[in-house]
């Protein structure tokens, strides 16, 4: 097969959780310019169809639908308009999270919360949008996880900032989501669907100077990401190109951790 065929995403229904967050955006982008029907979610419905409309202005096809996975009937629910409206899904992009606990000493009650969401809800997903790709003959789960589910922090990047209280939930559930990405690609072996993650470093979002200067200088690259970099990865691992790839890791911090 061609390559510019085996990196084609023409007729495949795409979901990405979390479409309006900072790599939210890049991921739906760069599936979308591949040639997806994609659905961007958010709790927020408006925050959603402000996505949407944005990448259909492109020409892109891209639609919005709400959905809160840390309530079980809004899982059900998202699960069967995928159905109802687009009869198939192919492909699911693991992105959504969500950031009650902001710092070290949140109380318990924020780490549960957390839990709730971006434990327990997500796994209820998973699975459902799992059987649901099963179903519609197999495809590919993407999780986005983080280089911090690999690593512990590396606070010399914050002197000089007023940044460095780090909430440790975000460490244990990218951590889990990694594993748990092994733990799939095992448990529907056979059947036609691949499970692979990916863990970037940071992303540029106008950080303070200090902070940027701190890390980026540790960076072979000498930079942070920018808004391309996760796109080519995010197609390679949902298209037919990444069709041996299963059950993998792919640490994405310009040689950061080299």
């Amino acid at each position: 097969m061609h390559v510019n065929e085996l990196l084609s995403l023409k007729g495949k229904v795409i979901v990405v959780t979390g479409g309006s967050g900072q790599y939210g955006k890049c991921l739906v982008e760069g599936l979308a310019e591949a040639g997806g029907t994609v659905i961007t979610t958010s709790r927020d419905l408006a925050s959603a169809e402000r996505t949407a409309a944005a990448f259909q202005s492109q020409g892109l096809q891209v639609f919005p639908m709400a959905l809160d996975q840390g309530i079980p009937e809004s899982v059900v629910a998202f699960r069967e308009r995928i159905v109802a409206e687009f009869g198939h899904l192919h492909v699911f992009v693991n992105n959504a999270v969500s950031r009650p606990m902001k710092g070290y000493r949140g109380a318990l009650s924020q780490f549960a919360e957390s839990m709730e969401v971006n434990a327990t809800g997500m796994m209820d997903l998973l699975r459902q949008l799992t059987y649901l790709i099963i179903d519609s003959g197999g495809g590919s789960v993407i999780n986005i996880a983080s280089m911090m589910g690999m690593k512990g922090p590396d606070l010399s990047n914050y002197e000089g900032t007023t940044m460095g209280d780090l909430p440790p939930d975000y460490f244990f559930h990218n951590a889990g989501l990694i594993n748990i990405t092994r733990f799939m690609a095992k448990m529907h072996a056979g059947k036609n669907i691949r499970f692979n993650c990916i863990s970037p470093g940071g992303l540029f979002n106008h950080q303070p100077q200090a902070f940027l200067d701190n890390y980026c200088r540790k960076v072979p690259m000498r930079r942070m990401a920018n808004t391309d970099d996760i796109k080519g990865l995010a197609v390679l691992l949902a298209s037919d190109a990444g069709a041996y790839i299963n059950g993998e890791n792919i640490l994405m911090d310009g040689g950061l951790n080299a």
